[in-house]
């Protein structure tokens, strides 16, 4: 591959994504460039005769042709923006969304009912985005992550690290809430939050190819009827709730009913669903049924 300036880079990126349909192919260009040179879209308005050594040319023209065949651009520069912070993302977690942001606002929404210090809870961690945006917001709080999966936990510990909550976030690898039975006291959870699999077997051949083929399934898939994850968390909250403590889950768009019926079974109070920014239900509130909502 010759020598190209950084405007030229731009350019022939930006024609590479277009042409595969792919509708923010400007704005993915900048940051595929970014990524590989430490150029972005600023630099080439700037100065687009910078010249772009061969290697990181040809860099960037293979994270171009991975992207045309579908694979998320998290996973091709490392990173995803969730909450206004930039988490480490990689092919063991799911990419974040802003869909998910919904259940940080639910408990923004009930700071009144917590205590100062809040313990949080976040099972099925993945990059632990929701813990660690929880905890930039409840300044005194303290939190545990739970992923099964040892390398979404390693990312999870990496993202602490690097976002400076290290010293009050604990992430453990094992199944659920099983790894909490040493050393955690009863009701010991102010916020449980969780974020756990719940597409369908019929479900899954319709999802979009780049979630399909590229994301982990163990995380997104939830059974036969994509419950699963639902009925195993369920049975755990009241033991891991404290008085008052609230259990926040994100839904599918369609199952509100259903896991709200498997919450109460468990002597839960559920609230109505909460939407997402597209309208759909996404997450639904639970306490004790002696401490309602």
């Amino acid at each position: 591959m010759s020598p190209v300036n950084l405007g030229t880079l731009m350019g022939k990126t930006t024609e590479t994504l277009a042409a595969a349909g792919i509708e923010a192919a400007r704005l993915e260009t900048g940051l595929l460039v970014e990524h590989v040179t430490g150029f972005g879209r600023m630099a080439a308005l700037g100065a687009p005769e910078r010249a772009i050594e061969t290697a990181a040319s040809a860099a960037v023209a293979k994270l171009a042709a991975r992207r045309t065949r579908g694979e998320p651009l998290a996973y091709l520069i490392g990173t995803r923006e969730f909450w206004s912070l930039d988490f480490l993302v990689t092919r063991q977690t799911l990419i974040p969304r802003p869909d998910s942001e919904c259940l940080v606002e639910a408990a923004l929404a009930n700071r009144a009912r917590l205590p100062d210090r809040p313990r949080i809870l976040d099972l099925g961690t993945g990059t632990g985005c929701l813990l660690l945006a929880l905890l930039s917001e409840f300044k005194d709080a303290t939190g545990v992550g739970v992923d099964i999966d040892a390398g979404a936990a390693t990312v999870a510990r990496a993202n602490a690290e690097r976002l400076g909550f290290s010293d009050r976030a604990r992430i453990l690898c094992g199944n659920w809430a099983d790894c909490l039975n040493s050393g955690t006291k009863p009701g010991e959870f102010h916020i449980v939050v969780s974020n756990p699999p719940y597409i369908s077997a019929d479900e899954w051949p319709d999802l979009a190819p780049t979630v399909r083929e590229f994301e982990p399934p163990r995380a997104l898939l939830g059974g036969t009827d994509g419950l699963n994850a639902y009925r195993q968390i369920a049975g755990r909250l009241p033991g891991l709730l404290a008085p008052g403590g609230l259990a926040i889950l994100e839904i599918g768009a369609r199952q509100a009913h259903q896991v709200a019926e498997i919450l109460k079974f468990e002597g839960l109070k559920v609230q109505k669903p909460l939407k997402d920014l597209a309208g759909h239900d996404r997450c639904l509130l639970a306490t004790l049924k002696k401490h309602d909502i």
